[in-house]
């Protein structure tokens, strides 16, 4: 009776998945591909939602503090919206420095950096732009990143994330292949961006983002600087308007009927349009739309 105690302890010990809370979907489909079947996810967000106001859940609380791992974005893209959260879980595995925290942006090359931060330039990030997912290039560091802290977590299945992170990263880069040929047609393209979303896409392809519909970073559209955005895209016929999913459509497409530019909706994340439920059809979806 002991010995098949100790069998069935054993066993139990080795289907035990690593309890994972993932901060929006890219994160969830990253841990997916190189955690399978070894891990258990849950996610806070969705892909539709915008990322710097995400309803906290109360529903979310007991994932989290069962949680053995957070992923974030991190840039203070979460600012808003995970403390109360993290402080409901009361969780000391999963907090900031612990062993199952994981802040993706401590490991990315950010852009953007303001010199200074206060408030007459808006809502500024001051690490850094936050949304560097938007290039396809950062995907496989992103995916070593979280092959190497579920083997860090789970060190008897290292070899199971390792294989399945090179596998990922293989299959990736054929795909990048296929992104950058695409794009090169596109190269030295004049575009208008609602709020500074797409600047790491834009510029890992070339494409000038010459101004943007916010007049400051969060700051609601005003009249003087429509007006201002209207003459600056005929003067430098400019065909291409930008617009993310989550803010206001309407000004944008008053832009469009004033000077004959196009709008295109572009996601922002895996899941922010219909069509885009994976990675490849996420970043498809920003490719084939961009430069058509």
């Amino acid at each position: 009776m002991k010995i098949l105690f100790i069998l069935l302890l054993a066993a139990s010990t080795l289907s035990a998945k690593l309890n994972v809370a993932a901060a929006y979907p890219y994160i969830k489909e990253l841990t997916k591909e190189i955690g399978q079947d070894k891990v258990a996810i849950t996610l806070l967000s969705q892909g539709n939602w915008d990322p710097h106001f995400v309803v906290p859940k109360p529903s979310l609380i007991a994932h989290l503090r069962n949680s053995d791992l957070l992923i974030l974005n991190g840039a203070s893209l979460e600012a808003g919206w995970l403390s109360p959260l993290l402080d409901s879980a009361n969780n000391p595995n999963i907090q900031e420095n612990a062993k199952g925290y994981l802040e993706l942006s401590d490991y990315m090359d950010l852009q953007d950096i303001p010199k200074n931060v206060n408030r007459s330039m808006g809502h500024v990030h001051a690490e850094g732009n936050p949304h560097f997912i938007l290039d396809p290039h950062n995907v496989i560091k992103l995916a070593k990143v979280i092959s190497l802290k579920l083997s860090l977590l789970d060190p008897a299945n290292q070899g199971f994330y390792q294989k399945n992170f090179e596998a990922f990263k293989a299959a990736w880069e054929k795909k990048l292949v296929s992104f950058d040929k695409k794009m090169e047609a596109c190269r030295g393209m004049n575009v208008i961006q609602y709020h500074e979303l797409f600047n790491y896409f834009l510029r890992r392809y070339g494409i000038n983002s010459v101004d943007n519909i916010e007049p400051l970073a969060g700051v609601s559209p005003n009249s003087k600087h429509t007006l201002e955005l209207i003459n600056t895209i005929k003067r430098k016929n400019i065909k291409l308007i930008l617009q993310d999913v989550y803010h206001e459509h309407r000004t944008a497409h008053f832009i469009a009927d004033k000077t004959g530019a196009k709008v295109v909706q572009l996601p922002h994340d895996v899941g922010a349009m219909k069509g885009t439920g994976t990675l490849e059809a996420f970043y498809t979806t920003l490719v084939n739309t961009v430069c058509r």
